[in-house]
């Protein structure tokens, strides 16, 4: 049996496991991430995934962006200690193997498209809704990921050009408005009380209690994914939506103002027919994708004919 390495790489959370091509799982670990030499921490977790075990045969790692694919390198908003860091080459190093890198989101739409609520759809859009807002395209199997990897960014697609200004330098993006972090801010600033957190998992409690300050932060939140969503698949003609992500967990407070502002912004028919799923991997899928992505990899490189094979 032939297994290849997924790795999964996050501000909170490092995992890895080896997979089989049909997505079985021989062995997996996670630790936390640490703030500073976060290489040291994920040489010792690819240690403890692979000893003993069977040597794998690629290497796939999902990575928080932004990233450029051409050079390998990363440079995560949420590990300040990796800027420029050259992290295909150095797993590819410490490994020995051939290393394929892509961005975490774009991960989860691989994964979810191979294993989970994704499954079979010809043009998917991954889309993880948590401290930010990540996305992942693919099309007719394949991961979307752009001249130099970021494809997918739909967190800060514009659903209002005259909207809030957003961390990142531009105006009225997606995740302004729907990350769990600026769901509480604007519950917060139009006079939500929280009764311990004041986070996206106790706005979502209150407004599944009826709370209507956390019930309008939800539908503002909804409204401004929809905008993304529309926009998205009328420019790619996206058929089906999956949405993780811990903000997800809200189910039906999120998920049924989502269906109402879809209905009610998406005009042609093509756009309306999108299905909209919960991720069915979870937490899992990003190693998923990052496992598929060596698959896909080690298919492309033996398809390829070798020197005595061109004509």
């Amino acid at each position: 049996m032939t297994y290849v390495l997924g790795v999964d790489i996050g501000g909170t959370k490092l995992a890895a496991a080896l997979v089989d091509e049909a997505g079985a799982v021989l062995g997996s670990a996670t630790r936390p991430t640490p703030p500073r030499e976060v290489m040291r921490a994920l040489t010792d977790l690819i240690g403890e995934v692979t000893a003993g075990g069977p040597a794998p045969a690629a290497a796939g790692i999902g990575c928080a962006g932004p990233l450029d694919l051409a050079a390998g390198t990363v440079s995560p908003v949420n590990l300040p200690s990796w800027r420029g860091f050259p992290l295909r080459d150095a797993v590819r190093e410490l490994t020995g193997l051939p290393t394929v890198l892509a961005g975490d989101a774009q991960c989860f739409a691989l994964g979810e498209h191979w294993l989970g609520a994704g499954r079979g759809s010809t043009a998917l859009l991954g889309v993880v809704v948590s401290t930010g807002i990540g996305g992942g395209l693919v099309i007719d199997g394949a991961p979307l990921l752009g001249p130099t990897g970021n494809a997918g960014h739909v967190g800060h697609m514009s659903v209002d050009p005259n909207g809030e200004r957003c961390e990142c330098g531009g105006r009225g993006c997606v995740e302004r408005y729907a990350s769990g972090p600026n769901l509480a801010r604007w519950a917060l600033a139009n006079g939500w009380t929280p009764r311990s957190a004041a986070d996206a998992r106790e706005l979502a409690q209150d407004a599944a209690d009826g709370d209507p300050v956390a019930l309008a932060a939800f539908e503002r939140g909804a409204r401004a994914l929809a905008g993304m969503i529309a926009s998205t698949a009328a420019a790619a003609e996206v058929t089906a939506v999956v949405i993780g992500g811990g903000v997800s967990a809200a189910g039906k407070v999120l998920f049924e103002p989502l269906s109402r502002a879809l209905d009610d912004v998406a005009g042609l028919a093509f756009v309306r027919s999108v299905r909209v799923e919960q991720s069915t991997l979870g937490v899992h899928a990003s190693l998923a994708g990052a496992a598929r992505l060596a698959w896909d990899h080690l298919a492309a490189t033996s398809a390829r004919p070798g020197p005595h094979d061109a004509r």
